[in-house]
């Protein structure tokens, strides 16, 4: 089977979102591809619903939904030829995806940072945890920290508190002066401000700390307990979950792959999202973490910009340099410090697919040089998880993206290389 769209969109987020529904409004055919089962990405899991903040793109999505095609459940994981995509369904069904013009919306994952113990059961991502209390996990009465840096610490803590946990701290490992700047910075924003001070009213009573972080995880089975550091302090905590947050990290492995130029570990792009391949885009957090605001700006850029309306893109410009200004002050104020890198010992697992500990990596001096004699990077998760960590502990950077993006049926690569192979040799033949 093979399916054929003018503009193509990878990623059901609200870059993805955003970018298909003006593209649409223009008159195009369009394809959302997303591996979730309903739109929203990981920021609106809930989907988009006819009330709340998500109204709007509702609205405009239902009535543009007949030049809108929602590809749910299904992946890409490879690119075989020129504007052609090999995309694999959950039930295992696979087909093509040819475009005249691709938008990659591929958004971002967590960070997860080793130290002894975070294998254990009970130890997650902030948001992981928070995905699943909404998907239906019972939290209530469960004694959970949250700890990491950065806004969303906040946002699942009052998430898991109304949820009916009980959250005996956020561990914030920023500093208290770097967060009172911060802080004043968000005076210039009375949206920011507002959110700010709800989040603060819902998790008033629960304990902050700054300068803080977890050093280690305890338990047999599953998590029992933590030992916390904040400067020269450390204690442990008894609590049932940890639930971690080290910044997000872009999803650049198609863009990798398709040969997009990457720039600081995210997708290149210009005024108009415009990567350094023809005819194709990236918006929202692979080509800069900066939340939802950003992300549906870029969205909006990059689908006006692939249907050819260039001058309305560019109404966008200004709104969009606002946005990122507070990224870059994000990234400034919640910068990881040096001082976890010291967190792992030696014993400490850093690719929990291939079990490879901390004493195995200090022995090589590149990502390359790792993966080939240990296996790190070569499990399941592809190096999703130990190539962020291993890039903070030792500034490695992946050096090569293969086919396929994501595990995929044996049939559906071979089914498909060679009958791409067979048109190309055609095609040769004819010639």
């Amino acid at each position: 089977m093979s399916l054929s769209f003018e503009i193509v969109v990878a990623g059901g987020g609200p870059a993805g979102i955003a970018a298909a529904i003006v593209a649409a409004e223009s008159g195009k055919r369009v394809a959302i591809v997303d591996d979730n089962p309903r739109l929203g990405g990981q920021i609106w899991r809930g989907g988009l619903t006819p009330s709340g903040e998500t109204k709007e793109w509702h609205k405009r999505l239902e009535a543009c939904a007949s030049l809108i095609t929602h590809l749910p459940g299904v992946r890409i994981v490879d690119h075989p030829a020129p504007r052609t995509l090999v995309a694999e369904a959950a039930d295992g069904v696979a087909f093509t995806i040819e475009y005249g013009k691709l938008i990659l919306a591929t958004g971002a994952r967590e960070g997860f940072l080793p130290f002894p113990g975070w294998t254990l059961p009970n130890v997650m991502g902030a948001g992981a945890l928070q995905a699943m209390v909404k998907s239906g996990l019972s939290v209530e009465g469960k004694r959970v920290v949250v700890a990491g840096t950065g806004p969303l610490l906040m946002a699942v803590a009052a998430y898991l508190r109304h949820a009916g946990a009980k959250v005996l701290m956020v561990c914030e490992q920023a500093s208290l002066g770097r967060l009172a700047r911060f802080g004043m910075t968000l005076a210039r924003d009375r949206d920011k401000l507002l959110q700010t001070l709800r989040y603060g009213r819902e998790t008033i009573s629960i304990p902050f700390r700054t300068s803080c972080w977890p050093v280690a995880a305890s338990g047999a089975e599953k998590l029992t307990g933590i030992t916390l550091r904040q400067r020269r302090r450390q204690w442990q905590l008894a609590c049932d979950y940890l639930a971690c947050g080290f910044h997000l990290v872009p999803n650049t492995e198609l863009a990798s792959l398709l040969g997009c130029r990457l720039q600081d570990g995210f997708v290149a792009v210009d005024e108009t999202q415009s990567t350094s391949v023809p005819d194709v885009y990236c918006a929202g957090e692979a080509t800069g973490i900066g939340g939802v605001e950003l992300s549906l700006l870029e969205g909006q850029i990059a689908g006006l910009a692939a249907a050819g309306r260039h001058d309305q893109s560019r109404t966008h410009f200004r709104a969009r340099s606002r946005a990122q200004g507070f990224a870059s002050t994000l990234a400034q104020t919640f910068a990881l410090r040096s001082e976890l890198r010291s967190i792992p010992t030696p014993e400490t697992i850093v690719c929990r697919c291939e079990d490879v500990p901390l004493r195995d990596l200090l022995q090589h001096t590149s990502w390359r040089s790792a993966k080939l004699h240990t296996r790190c990077g070569m499990g399941p998760c592809q190096g999703r998880i130990c190539g962020a960590a291993t890039h903070f502990l030792f500034g490695w950077n992946q050096d090569s993206v293969r086919p396929p993006v994501f595990p995929a049926r044996v049939s559906t690569l071979a089914h498909f290389t060679h009958k791409l192979r067979d048109n190309d040799f055609e095609a040769k033949e004819t010639q």
